[in-house]
């Protein structure tokens, strides 16, 4: 199975060096159609970890698939890598996505994300983890409380060194993207889900005071998107994957992050969200987005999910998406009364098949597949594990412990050094 470049085990040592180091912390083992069409035929596979008594439900519904053009997996363009870029797609489908707002990010920013810092002579070098300046008045609040909290003042840890070559770093400044984001926040109602052009920081919740991807300020953002490997996937390998890269590197210069800001919606059901897989402009499959859970209740309901997702696919999406293969993403609200676009991605690449293998979905098939999750034996391991192992363990004392009580201190301190 293809693998994301952000599901994998071992994160970015240079990224995650500087900002543990900041926290006193080292070297930790990671785990990482219309209506009128009346013939398409359409399979629901059930995931299961043993033989089912029964074959797969197989029900009809529009349209037999075409007979596919053979073409990698891997080897996607750069012009549909650009169409999956969310602000490229976001005006054609507006009215049926999450409100989002976009930010240019300047190139300082950017560096800040890659965990680099501009030294004099105008090379990059790996830099401590910081939250930028501006934003350390309005930070962390949320960490978790602790029995005790040191002294800052005190001979808390051996590792003065660090902490004395970390203070010794001037932290970042980024006031008018600060401004920007702060009144995008505002603007779409105090919680937003922070996201590049590509790719969320979906790797990063664990990060989070919310344990979500929920952020209501400019110094979380940073948090998670410096925290990401989804993130730094964008800045550094989305591009160069794609197989007509090298005739357009050259222009690379000129390439533009955004920083998109989603609606924080809280009454999204993971249970209610699937990747949709199109080949040759044909919904070829559908998958439970949620692959580490079996929710009971969607075997009840695969025609009126297969129903609604058809129509939609048929009605708003195919119509207008120029690409011929890609994925994706939707949620269905509570009575499945509307489906809502999430997110579009390129066909293999860096895309996760989630309950598919992409060998699977490049055969020929005269069929539409849904595949759900069957039992609770069935359900796979998720990127809750890409965390480091030794803060599995939140007992006092413990990794998570430990980085609290540190990080705490770094940013009382990055505090006190800003009112100075």
């Amino acid at each position: 199975m293809m693998k994301s470049a952000c599901s994998h085990k071992h994160p970015d040592l240079m990224k995650w060096r500087g900002m543990m180091e900041s926290f006193g912390l080292s070297k930790h083992l990671w785990l990482s159609s219309s209506k009128s069409e009346p013939s398409k035929s359409l399979s629901v596979t059930l995931i299961s970890s043993s033989p089912s008594p029964s074959p797969p439900t197989v029900y009809c519904k529009t349209h037999k698939t075409p007979e596919k053009r053979r073409r990698g997996a891997a080897m996607v363009l750069l012009e549909e890598l650009f169409r999956c870029q969310i602000n490229e797609w976001y005006h054609l489908f507006e009215s049926n996505t999450i409100p989002t707002l976009f930010v240019p990010l300047p190139a300082s920013f950017l560096s800040y994300l890659q965990g680099l810092s501009l030294s004099a002579d105008g090379s990059h070098s790996p830099a401590p983890f910081l939250l930028p300046s501006s934003a350390s008045h309005s930070a962390f609040h949320k960490f978790p409380a602790h029995s005790t909290v040191p002294d800052p003042d005190s001979n808390f840890d051996s590792d003065s060194d660090s902490d004395d070559s970390a203070a010794d770093v001037k932290a970042p400044s980024f006031p008018e993207l600060e401004l920007e984001v702060e009144k995008s926040i505002s603007a779409l109602g105090g919680g937003v889900v922070p996201k590049l052009n590509w790719s969320s920081p979906k790797d990063a919740t664990w990060m989070s005071p919310f344990g979500s991807l929920k952020c209501e300020s400019f110094s979380e953002i940073c948090l998670l998107l410096h925290s990401s490997d989804c993130i730094i996937h964008d800045l550094t390998e989305a591009l160069s994957s794609s197989q007509d890269y090298e005739n357009w590197k050259q222009n690379e210069s000129e390439f533009q992050f955004f920083l998109a800001l989603r609606k924080w919606v809280p009454d999204i059901r993971p249970e209610y969200e699937f990747r949709c897989f199109v080949r040759d402009k044909e919904l070829v499959g559908i998958s439970q987005r949620e692959v580490t859970a079996f929710y009971p209740s969607l075997l009840t309901q695969k025609d009126q999910i297969v129903d609604s997702i058809l129509d939609f696919f048929d009605r708003i999406v195919k119509p207008v998406f120029g690409s011929r293969d890609y994925t994706f993403d939707v949620y269905l609200t509570q009575k499945r009364e509307k489906v809502v676009l999430v997110d579009f991605n390129p066909w293999g690449c860096f895309t996760l098949p989630l309950l598919f293998e992409w060998e699977e979905l490049e055969q020929d098939r005269e069929e539409v597949e849904l595949r759900l999750v069957e039992s609770t034996f069935a359900v796979r391991p998720g990127m809750k594990t890409a965390v480091p192992y030794d803060y599995l363990d939140t007992s006092e004392g413990s990794g998570w412990d430990e980085f609290f009580r540190k990080a705490e201190l770094e940013i009382r301190r990055q505090t006190e050094n800003g009112d100075d």
